[in-house]
């Protein structure tokens, strides 16, 4: 059973950094990209980062500079460092796999909220 568990949100003044922790169960991760996502209250879901399965990683013009994704395949798990957070980076954040037919499974998204 595929399972993803995302971790790490919460509240931070502006300026601040969050690490956010997205634990995968059920498949070969070492082989799969994964992705960041985040949705705002009344916005679409927006790709964050994007990392390969050799570690390559590409983001969103919005927090180039500011995020860093990673991963470890020894624990499953996809990171993302956030510093320099902006009240615009407040949104649910999820992680997703990216490989056929398993990008349909989400876990329960993590808050993330920044305080002006």
């Amino acid at each position: 059973q595929v399972q993803l568990v995302e971790s790490g949100g919460g509240l931070v003044q502006a300026g601040g950094s969050l690490r956010l922790s997205c634990v995968v169960s059920g498949i070969t991760f070492s082989i799969t990209s994964m992705r960041w996502y985040r949705q705002a209250p009344g916005k679409q879901r927006e790709l964050v980062a994007h990392i390969t399965s050799g570690g390559n990683a590409d983001y969103a013009d919005s927090v180039k500079g500011r995020f860093t994704i990673s991963r470890d395949n020894a624990k499953n798990a996809v990171y993302l460092q956030m510093n320099s957070l902006k009240p615009e980076d407040t949104a649910v954040y999820s992680c997703n796999i990216d490989w056929p037919g398993l990008s349909n499974y989400w876990g329960q998204g993590t808050q993330v909220t920044v305080s002006s």
